[in-house]
C-alpha cells in the first residue's frame, strides 16, 4: 500500500471515530436535551450538528474540482436553532457524513498532486483534510462536553472509564504489537 493510500485509510479511521464519539452522544440525549442551551450566545448540540452539517456539505461537495466554501452555504444560518425535531438533527447529522465519506472513496493517489481551494485559498489535499478533521473534531469535543453537562451523573463514558487506565492498558499490552485503529477496543 502507497502512502497516499495509507494516509486516505487512516484519516477515514478518523472520521469514522469522531462521527462514532457525535452519535454515542446523542443516542444518550433525550430529545428536549438536543436542544438544550447553557445561554443565548452558546450553541445546543443541534445547533453544532447544523453547522457540522453545512460545513460537511460545503467543503466535501465536489471537493476535488471546487472552492470549499459553495456560494449557496449559508454559514450564519447554520448557528440559529432551526432544527426542531430529533429527525432533523440525525437526518442533517447523516447527510453531512455521507458527503464527506462518497468524497474521501473518490480520492486515488493522482489527485494528491492537485491543489483544493477554501475561500479561494490554496490547499494541498492532506491539508484541506486535515483543516476538515481539526474542525470536526473541534465541534464534536464541544459536542460531547454538552453532552455530559447535560446528563450529569447518567453520563456513560465513550472511551477509557475514569479509574479504569490501568486495566484497559493490560488489556492492549497482552495483545502484544498489533495493528489496527487506537479505537478498535473502545466500546
Amino acid at each position: 500500500m502507497n502512502t497516499e493510500t495509507n494516509y486516505l485509510k487512516s484519516i477515514q479511521n478518523e472520521f469514522v471515530y469522531y462521527k462514532s464519539l457525535g452519535e454515542k452522544t446523542i443516542e444518550q440525549l433525550e430529545d428536549d436535551e438536543l436542544f438544550w442551551q447553557y445561554n443565548k450566545e452558546s450553541n445546543s448540540v443541534a445547533i453544532l450538528i447544523n453547522h457540522l452539517s453545512g460545513n460537511m456539505k460545503s467543503r466535501w461537495t465536489d471537493f476535488l474540482t471546487s472552492d470549499g466554501e459553495k456560494q449557496w452555504r449559508n454559514r450564519d444560518l447554520e448557528f440559529e436553532a432551526v432544527l426542531n425535531t430529533r429527525k432533523e438533527v440525525l437526518l442533517a447529522w447523516e447527510e453531512g457524513w455521507a458527503i464527506l465519506f462518497d468524497a474521501l472513496n473518490k480520492i486515488e493517489s493522482k489527485h494528491f498532486q492537485q491543489e483544493i481551494y477554501i475561500r479561494n485559498q490554496r490547499h494541498s489535499i492532506i491539508e484541506a483534510i486535515n483543516r476538515q478533521l481539526a474542525h470536526y473534531s473541534y465541534h464534536i469535543g464541544q459536542l460531547v462536553f454538552l453532552g455530559k453537562m447535560i446528563i450529569s451523573e447518567k453520563w456513560k463514558e465513550l472511551s477509557i472509564p475514569k479509574n479504569q487506565s490501568t486495566h484497559f492498558n493490560r488489556q492492549k499490552f497482552s495483545k502484544g504489537k498489533h495493528g489496527g485503529h487506537f479505537s478498535d477496543d473502545l466500546e
